[in-house]
């Protein structure tokens, strides 16, 4: 009797330890699309920032 409740407590742990690691890798990938979101943000602003300093200075050479 002693084996087969041990094999169902070594699985039960099994399944905990696996539960544990699935929320960690879900709170992992919430935070990784949480710096993807930010980090095209980001890009999104240095491109239109770019894309103005582009304009200044096709105006400026056009006015030369």
């Amino acid at each position: 009797m002693f084996w087969p409740m041990f094999a169902v407590a070594v699985g039960f742990v099994g399944l905990v330890v696996l539960g544990v690691f699935a929320v960690r890798v879900f709170v992992e990938a919430q935070r990784l699309g949480r710096q993807v979101a930010d980090s095209a943000g980001r890009i999104n602003r240095a491109a239109e920032d770019l894309e103005r300093a582009a304009e200044t200075a096709a105006r400026s050479v056009d006015a030369l």
